[in-house]
C-alpha cells in the first residue's frame, strides 16, 4: 500500500511539472514575434497608395441663347462632344428673341449666362453685364431688301421705309448702313418692331428693307419671293460674346473657367469646315428648323478656334475688336463719349478668357 501511494504521488508530481513547462498551446509562454523586415505589409501598401482624384464638382447652368448657327453653333459643339461632361456641367438652353431680353433675364435670376451678338454689347458698356468669352466676329454687314424697292446699295436706302430692332444688333447696323450712305435718320422711315414682328412686315410689302440677323433675316428670303441681300462695309468689327452679370461674374470665377474650357474646345471642333454639316444638324434640331436653312448661316462669320483666341490674346488682336466695337458705337451714338471705358477690361474679363486657354 505504501509503495502504491508513493507511486501515485510520484505520478502526480510528474503530470504538474509537463503541465508548467510542456506545450505552449496549453498556456506557457507565447512564441516568439517573427523576425522584422522593412518592407511594407499589404495593408501599409494600401494605405500609401494616392487617393483616385476626385471629379469635378457637378454642376447645372442655365443657358439664354438667339435661334441661330452663330449663337448655338459653340455651346452645341461642346455638349454634343461631351466638353462640358468632362468638366462636370449640366447644361440647361433657354430660347430668346434677343440679347436685351436675355440680360434682363440674367436680372430676374432665370438664367445665368448668355449669348449676345454685337448690338447688346452696349448694355456691357454701360455695366449691366460682362463679357467673359468671344464666340465669332464678322466685319461684312448685311441688309435685306424687298424685291420692288429700288435698292442696290445703302445710299439707296434714302427715302424708304426701314425696320429695325432696338437695343440689338439689328440697331447697331442700321446706324452703320445709314453712316456709310452718308445719310441720317431723317433721310429714311425708320420703323423700330420687335424682332418677329420684322418678318411679318417684309411679308405684308408694308417695308422696303429690314436690317435683323438669321434666322429672320432668312425667312424673309424664302418667304418673300425676290428678296435679296445687300453688303456693305464701313470697318466696323462686329463681335459676339458670352456675358453675365457683374456680381455673378464675381462670386463664380472658377465656374465660367470651367464653362470657357469646355465652350473652346466645342468651338475648336465645330470652327472646323468639315464639322459645319454636323454643327449645322445640332442648331436645325435645337431650333426645329431646317438643315438647308442652318447650312446658309455657316458663312456668317469668322468662327473662333483656340488657336486663333490664344493668338488674339498674345498679340491684343482680341483687345482690339472690343475696342474697336466701342469706337463705333461712340461714332453711330449709341452710346455717348462719355460712357466710354478708357480700357475694356472694366467690361472683358480678360483673366478667365486666359485661364480657360491654358
Amino acid at each position: 500500500m505504501k509503495k502504491l501511494t508513493a507511486l501515485l504521488l510520484a505520478l502526480v508530481m510528474t503530470l504538474a511539472l509537463a503541465a508548467c513547462g510542456g506545450d505552449n498551446k496549453a498556456g506557457g509562454n507565447p512564441p516568439a514575434d517573427p523576425p522584422k523586415t522593412d518592407a511594407p505589409t499589404e495593408q501599409e501598401k494600401k494605405d500609401e497608395e494616392p487617393a483616385e482624384p476626385a471629379g469635378p464638382e457637378p454642376i447645372t447652368l442655365r443657358i439664354g441663347y438667339m435661334p441661330n448657327y452663330a449663337s448655338l453653333w459653340g455651346v452645341l459643339s461642346a455638349i454634343e462632344q461631351g466638353c462640358f461632361a468632362e468638366e462636370g456641367i449640366t447644361i440647361e438652353l433657354t430660347e430668346f428673341p434677343d440679347g436685351p431680353s436675355e440680360i434682363a433675364a440674367m436680372e430676374g435670376g432665370s438664367i445665368d449666362l448668355a449669348y449676345i451678338g454685337k448690338g447688346a454689347h452696349r448694355l456691357c458698356i454701360l455695366g449691366s453685364a460682362v463679357i467673359f468669352a468671344p464666340s465669332s466676329v464678322h466685319t461684312v454687314d448685311k441688309v435685306v431688301v424687298m424685291p420692288e424697292s429700288g435698292i442696290q446699295s445703302v445710299e439707296d436706302l434714302a427715302g424708304k421705309t426701314i425696320a429695325f430692332n432696338s437695343g440689338s444688333s439689328s440697331e447697331s447696323t442700321f446706324n452703320n448702313a445709314l453712316a456709310v450712305a452718308g445719310i441720317t435718320r431723317d433721310d429714311v422711315t425708320a420703323m423700330d418692331l420687335g424682332i418677329d414682328n420684322i418678318v411679318a412686315a417684309a411679308v405684308s410689302g408694308s417695308i422696303d428693307a429690314a436690317v435683323c440677323w438669321n434666322p429672320y433675316s432668312g425667312q424673309i428670303l424664302q418667304q418673300v419671293e425676290g428678296s435679296y441681300e445687300i453688303e456693305f462695309a464701313d470697318g466696323s468689327t462686329n463681335i459676339s460674346s458670352w456675358i453675365c452679370l457683374p456680381g455673378y461674374a464675381e462670386e463664380n470665377h472658377d465656374v465660367l473657367v470651367r464653362f470657357s474650357r469646355a465652350l473652346y474646345k466645342g468651338m475648336d471642333w465645330g470652327s472646323q469646315t468639315g464639322n459645319y454639316e454636323a454643327v449645322a444638324q445640332y442648331c436645325a434640331t435645337q431650333t426645329k428648323t431646317g438643315l438647308d436653312a442652318n447650312l446658309l448661316q455657316v458663312g456668317d462669320a469668322h468662327w473662333f478656334n483656340i488657336a486663333d483666341l490664344k493668338a488674339g490674346v498674345a498679340d491684343g488682336t482680341l483687345k482690339g475688336y472690343y475696342e474697336g466695337m466701342q469706337n463705333d458705337m461712340v461714332k453711330t451714338e449709341n452710346i455717348k463719349p462719355e460712357e466710354a471705358k478708357e480700357d475694356v477690361g472694366e467690361f472683358v474679363l480678360f483673366d478667365v478668357i486666359e485661364e480657360a486657354l491654358k
